[in-house]
């Protein structure tokens, strides 16, 4: 290569490492710098950093391009758009044949130079050339029949890798044929190759795992992948480890070094010898299940050992890799291969059903595939898992879930049979992690498990042994038994067996006390109990002694976010409590009284009203007006109301509840300081923002008093406090209380939960008064994304987030993508809440303004003649909302050049506002500027500057929406 030094930063895809250090190792050879990751990195960097600063110093990014390399989330997309965007030399070298689809249209036009296809020699050549340029012969050409051989050498310092994807197999080779289904599992192999990479001698990995988990599929995958980097590559059945000696005796004959009259022991041990001295080995012992018995046989020197076990216990033999079940994403694309025409819901479900097991996974792809609907495996999954789990046909497993179960039980069970009990307990509960502290708490009164109650040994004994057959993922706090593993075994138990373990898991549950179910301090125990109180196998809601728990997991539920399975658990215990008890029981209305919550958050608010209604009338019959319980009902009708547009008899309601709460129960406590935020909402619903303003402060100060600054009551406070300072036009105040607001609401609540997702989408409602739409833009494709997964399309908050959305794309001038935003709003508004809800024509009006904006006068006006209307009915005519819809009539009217009519209304509309909001409220000024523009364009100029006369010029926070 060119004698001239350069300095190059290698770009590659993580799959892409051995041509990466390929190309690297030469370019060392002539001369050059190379940066790549892998050499030049320490574990612990900030990879971000440290590739932006690589970027600046090369002196050309040598980009190897390949599928994997344009996958979409990569970090090597944010290597070559930076490359681009700095105008850096790049020198693309394609790894494989690569359409004009799979390149990026920045990157398309440019030339590169093929390494596939090519021998070693040929390769390195197109190497120099796409580095150098370029030259012309000066001796003639090479005969292109002819490829001249080329054999690896070894080099001072690192090996010399082999050219990749040319060598083919190994000469030293035994690993039977690549499974054809094999998907998913690339980051576990980037993983398990750099692991493999990381030290100059022996490196020994082991992957651990449940059966079914794909650990001898990732390990085949491996070898058979990076095969052309190995001279040499042996797998062992490691499952009788008395065995390893013999297969090596093998690999000793295949050496010729093998002495046949030695025995298996010598022949091994001449095995173990050769490979110290050897480079580029890989060693294969699969299934491997004694650590003890295995470590005599592990080979040192410069290669590689690869171990898959269901043991996790390799402490001091191997680096331990334990493996999970598929990611989701790599469940639907392996039954999108395997089942063609499954739509992605299917797939998705039946992924769900079988908990991401590749093993199952492969199984029911096999019986689908061979004569039964997607939907007929579903129901018989539940109804009889253990008889479809031994069907169908999964390449590369050795006996299917069912089988591998129940031979892993029955082994389990021959020499530890308080580890089987424990493990049939752990099936009877749901299938995510059981903390252990559960199991030493309710020990000495669990009827199932033998041995001594006080043996304070025996539960780590059994986790031990839970984990060395690989029945269980098995941590310092946790245990987990994968769902299909459970369902077989409840399938194995009889019904009296049954019938007592079900007493056991209702005695742990009933032991638990995570704390108080308001308090978020607490959500993280309520998560992890509600996890296993609402899975679908464990049945408890016919336990009298687990109701208690069973509410406060309800109340965890909605104050943590969780509506819809807040719903789906209350519906099963109001139909059961409800047949017991009768249906004015105490605890059956506080059932239904959960369900209507729940329901309203939803987004479902019509379905909630009856629930809630007829909790409140049964209550008042029963308990009596006064009553706290009675009150809440009250509370929540007035807040459901509310949400459906009745402002005025929110209004009453709340305050009504609070002026009882306040009598029964104090100015300070908690359900007051509910009723008083409520009401304080209620007023800015109503336009009163004066009086919103005063009641919320107070309010504010006793919740920060009594419940703390972070309480989910103080924060709600706070936001409707910021609402009514906006109301006011305070919108700097207002900014700094939001602001801090939405900081406790992430840290606290999470970025996900409702309130968070209110308080920023209202934050950016503010930066749009003061301007600032970008960052307002920002907040709320934010929020929106996230209030979709959480909330979904159709939840009025999030049309509201939506809408909120549109207004500031069409404040930067994208009138257009708001339009239609808006339209899909208002379709769906008019669907969910109707056509007269203060929402509905909230999304109208904006959407009338963005076709003003867009020139379409004629059309806008009848949309808002229409909207007024409707808003004078249902808020009344002097509700800001009202006025805000005729300010947005008389500029169209304005436009249409209908002068006369707009500074008619526009009159009206100031003379209102400087009656309910003061002569300085920005939309009074807004009204004013109007006005006096329209009086201008009438010819009426003295009027218009007697208008503006004795007013200051007004720094304007940002361009107001007309």
């Amino acid at each position: 290569m060119t004698t001239t030094s350069q300095r190059f930063f290698i770009s590659y895809a993580g799959l892409d490492r051995p041509w990466a250090e390929w190309v690297g190792w030469h370019l060392e050879r002539a001369d050059h710098q190379v940066i790549l990751d892998v050499w030049d990195w320490s574990t612990g960097d900030n990879f971000v950093e440290r590739m932006d600063e690589a970027l600046k110093q090369a002196d050309a990014v040598v980009a190897l391009f390949s599928k994997s390399y344009f996958d979409a989330e990569r970090w090597t997309r944010e290597e070559w758009t930076a490359a681009v965007a700095r105008r850096e030399r790049i020198i693309p070298l394609a790894l494989e044949p690569l359409a004009a689809a799979d390149t990026p249209h920045l990157l398309a036009p440019r030339l590169h130079k093929n390494l596939h296809g090519l021998d070693e020699t040929a390769a390195l050549a197109a190497l120099r050339e796409a580095i150098n340029g370029g030259t012309r012969p000066t001796s003639p050409p090479i005969f292109p029949g002819k490829a001249p051989a080329a054999g690896p050498t070894e080099a001072e310092g690192r090996p010399k890798p082999r050219l990749p994807g040319s060598t083919g197999q190994p000469d030293v080779w035994n690993v039977r044929r690549r499974n054809p289904d094999f998907a998913g599992r690339e980051t576990v192999i980037v993983r398990l190759r750099e692991s493999l990479l990381s030290g100059q001698q022996a490196v020994v990995q082991a992957l651990h795992g449940m059966g079914g988990i794909g650990k001898t599929q990732i390990a085949l995958e491996y070898a058979h992948r990076f095969s052309g980097q190995y001279d040499l590559v042996w797998w062992i059945d490691a499952e009788q480890s008395d065995q390893i000696p013999v297969h090596y005796t093998e690999l000793a004959d295949r050496l010729g070094i093998a002495k046949p009259d030695a025995g298996s022991d010598p022949n091994a041990l001449a095995v173990l010898h050769h490979l110290r001295t050897r480079q580029r080995w890989l060693i294969v012992l699969d299934n491997a299940e004694d650590p003890a018995q295995i470590a005599p046989w592990l080979p040192e020197g410069p290669g590689h050992v690869l171990i898959t076990s269901r043991n996790h216990d390799w402490r001091g033999i191997a680096h331990p890799t334990g493996l999970d079940v598929f990611t989701r994403s790599d469940s639907l694309a392996y039954l999108g291969t395997r089942i063609p025409g499954t739509t992605a819901a299917q797939a998705d479900a039946l992924a769900q059903d079988l908990g991401d097991l590749p093993l199952a996974l492969a199984q029911a792809a096999g019986v689908i595939g061979s004569g039964m609907t997607l939907d007929r495996y579903r129901q018989l999954l539940t109804g009889n898992t253990a008889r479809i789990l031994q069907e169908g046909d999964a390449p590369g497993y050795p006996a299917p879930l069912a089988a591998t179960v129940g031979i892993a039980t029955t082994r389990l069970d021959d020499n530890h049979p308080e580890a089987t009990a424990l493990l049939r307990l752990g099936a009877f509960l749901g299938p995510d992690p059981i903390p252990i502290a559960w199991l030493e708490s309710a020990r000495p009164h669990l009827s199932t498990i033998p041995g001594d109650p006080d043996d304070l040994m025996w539960l780590h004994t059994s986790l031990q042994h839970l984990g060395r057959y690989g029945l269980a993922r098995i941590d310092h706090e946790t245990f987990q038994i994968h769902r299909l593993t459970q369902a077989v075994l409840r399938d194995q138990s009889d019904s009296a067996q049954t019938e007592r373990v079900r007493d056991d898991v209702t005695t742990i549950l009933r032991t638990i006390e995570p704390g108080d179910p308001e308090s978020p301090d607490s959500w993280p125990a309520w998560a992890s109990l509600t996890s296993h109180l609402t899975a679908q196998h464990v049945l408890v809601a016919d336990r009298p002694e687990l109701r208690p728990t069973l509410q406060q997991a309800a109340v965890f539920l909605i104050r943590s976010g969780q509506p819809r399975t807040a719903v789906e658990l209350l519906t099963s215990l109001r139909e059961t409590w409800t047949a017991e008890l009768g249906p004015d029981h105490p605890e059956v209305l506080t059932c239904t009284q959960y369900l209507g919550h729940a329901t309203s958050d939803l987004g479902e608010f019509r379905s909630a009203r009856p629930i809630i209604e007829d909790t409140l009338n049964r209550r008042r019959h029963t308990l009596g007006d006064n009553h706290s319980d009675t009150l809440q009902s009250a509370n929540d009708l007035a807040a459901v109301l509310s949400e459906l547009g009745d402002h005025a008899e929110a209004h009453r309601m709340h305050k009504d509840t609070l002026a009882r709460r306040r009598c029964a129960l104090g100015d300070d406590a908690p359900d007051t300081l509910q009723s008083a935020a409520n009401l304080g909402g209620a007023l800015n619903e109503l336009g009163d923002h004066t009086e919103a303003r005063r009641m919320l402060e107070d309010t504010l100060t006793r919740c920060h008093r009594t419940l703390g600054a972070n309480h989910p009551h103080t924060l709600q406070t706070a936001t409707n406090l910021a609402m009514a300072l906006n109301g006011l036009g305070k919108y700097p105040e207002s900014r700094r209380m939001q602001e801090d607001t939405l900081t406790r609401s992430h840290r606290t609540l999470g970025a996900n939960h409702p309130h968070t997702l209110q308080t920023a989408t209202n934050l950016a409602t503010t930066l749009n008064h003061l301007g600032e739409h970008a960052e307002a833009r920002r907040m709320q494709e934010d929020a929106l994304t996230r209030s979709h997964r959480t909330l979904g399309a159709n939840h009025p908050h999030t049309l509201l987030f939506t809408n909120s959305l549109a207004i500031t794309l069409a404040e930067l001038g994208k009138h257009t993508e708001a339009r239609r935003m808006q339209e899909d709003t208002l379709a769906r508004g008019r669907r969910t809440l109707g056509d007269d809800h203060p929402h509905t024509l909230l999304f109208t009006n904006s959407l009338a303004i963005t076709l003003n904006q867009l020139g379409k006068h004629t059309e806008a006006r009848r949309m808002q003649e229409d909207t007024l209307a409707r808003g004078r009915r249902t808020l009344g005519d002097d509700h800001r909302h009202t006025l805000q819809s005729a300010f947005s009539i008389a500029n169209t009217l304005h436009e249409l050049r209908a002068y006369p009519d707009a500074a008619e209304l526009l009159e009206d509309v100031r003379a209102r506002q400087r009656r309910t909001l003061g002569d300085d409220h920005p939309d009074t000024l807004r009204t004013t500027r109007a006005l006096a523009r329209t009086l201008t364009a009438m010819g009426k100029r003295y009027a218009a500057q007697k208008l503006l006369a004795g007013k200051k010029p007004k720094r304007r926070l940002g361009r107001k929406r007309r």
